[in-house]
């Protein structure tokens, strides 16, 4: 892979991309937003473009072979083997309600494994990073999950799909763990429930339906600070997966 200054690196290259787009929407919280589509269960906003577009700016420039695969869309050489995966904001309907809790997620994936990913809360600054082989770190110090080995002291967030028949199910899931784990929890990001079970703020972290750009960066936080990420296609729906990830200590068992 060869970017066009030599100089930056892969990851490098992404942090900056979080960043600029970080600073491009945290003077946008709570303040009147234009909102490109409202649907029942989901807000499309215009700064999901806008962030989307800087990003892809970012990262194109850098690296013009490559491919852009986001929730706003494809851009690059599709038939490139190194792809970058977008979230350009997770917890969109956070930030359109002014809830603090919604970030920017950033992956690379060569021919087909994930290899780097940046997480970006631009509320609290926070930013977790980690390449293929290196270790994991949030704002430059190293981090790990937790060692918490009981479910009944874990933190778990279940989330939560739009689908009728997968809602249901993850009500019925989200039920069992409230019986048998210390709290649980809908954050409403599932990138950054991810970076917190990676860096071991949250034990778990299960839902039933979300895409690629929801977890692709999270996937190598939780693994790279020792946890389990499992992922299984949607037979439903081949564009969703349902995914699970822990400390890889606690037995998630509630059957």
């Amino acid at each position: 892979m060869t970017a066009s200054n030599p100089s930056s690196s892969p990851l490098a290259v992404a942090i900056a991309a979080a960043r600029a787009a970080g600073d491009l929407i945290r003077p946008q919280f709570g303040r009147p937003l234009d909102v490109a589509q409202m649907l029942a269960h989901d807000i499309k906003l215009d700064l999901d473009v806008q962030s989307q577009e800087l990003i892809t700016s970012t990262l194109l420039e850098a690296f013009p072979s490559h491919a852009i695969y986001g929730e706003e869309g494809i851009a690059g050489d599709q038939t490139s083997d190194w792809q970058w995966i977008v979230d350009p904001i997770d917890g969109t309907v956070n930030f359109f309600y002014s809830i603090p809790h919604f970030c920017i997620s950033i992956a690379l994936r060569h021919k087909g494994e994930i290899v780097l990913g940046v997480i970006y809360d631009p509320m609290r600054d926070e930013l977790w990073e980690v390449e293929k082989g290196g270790a994991p770190k949030l704002n430059g110090k190293p981090f790990q999950v937790s060692q918490r080995t009981l479910l009944s002291d874990a933190v778990v967030s279940v989330g939560m799909s739009k689908s009728p028949d997968v809602a249901m199910q993850a009500t019925v899931l989200l039920e069992k763990y409230v019986r048998r784990a210390r709290k649980c929890r809908l954050m409403g990001s599932a990138a950054l429930d991810l970076a917190y079970v990676a860096c071991g703020r949250l034990d778990a972290y299960i839902e039933q339906s979300v895409s690629l750009w929801d977890v692709a960066a999270g996937q190598i936080l939780v693994e790279a600070a020792g946890g389990r990420f499992q992922a299984v296609p949607r037979a439903d729906n081949p564009d969703k997966i349902s995914v699970r990830a822990w400390n890889g200590i606690i037995d998630l068992s509630v059957e």
